[in-house]
């Protein structure tokens, strides 16, 4: 099997991004059909004693850290194209970006949708990734040692390879 230019068909690879001779492409989608799809992606940042008690009583010395990081997230989804290489721009119809205080940090959750021709995990993801280093960046005065941790797809629905959890 070979590739051919940026149709989208497999490689020598197997990647659809990837063409026989090694180099990266991005996919042609047009002729594929709009479905409307769904994507989850979950993530956590681990936080001192400090840092959670910090959030939780809401004096974290920048300000609302959860507001922050929320709305960092709502703008990385619609910006994924432009910081994701090979990422198809996409008419984002709705995302939720959810933070929790936990006991030994925060759980970040983002579901996004779209009515489109390819999928939507690289906002998911793209959303959570954004929204702990935005956490960080207002938690960093209390806890310099956060840590990312976890950042994953959680779920998928449309398209041609169907639905998805990792339930």
């Amino acid at each position: 099997m070979t590739s051919e230019g940026s149709t989208g068909v497999t490689g020598l690879t197997g990647l659809t991004h990837v063409r026989a001779d090694g180099s990266a492409h991005m996919v042609d989608i047009s002729a594929k059909e709009v479905t409307a799809r769904e994507a989850s992606a979950a993530g956590r940042v681990l936080l001192s004693a400090a840092a959670v008690e910090a959030l939780r009583a809401g004096n974290v010395p920048k300000g609302d850290a959860i507001a922050v990081a929320r709305i960092a997230g709502i703008q990385a989804v619609k910006r994924t194209p432009e910081l994701i290489p090979l990422a198809h721009p996409i008419a984002v119809h709705a995302t939720s970006v959810d933070l929790e205080v936990v006991d030994d940090g925060v759980d970040i959750r983002a579901t996004v949708r779209t009515a489109d021709r390819t999928g939507i995990e690289m906002e998911a993801l793209t959303a959570v990734a954004v929204a702990a280093l935005a956490l960080i960046d207002m938690v960093k005065a209390v806890d310099k040692h956060a840590r990312i941790t976890d950042v994953r797809v959680v779920a998928k629905s449309g398209g041609r390879s169907g639905d998805w959890s990792e339930s």
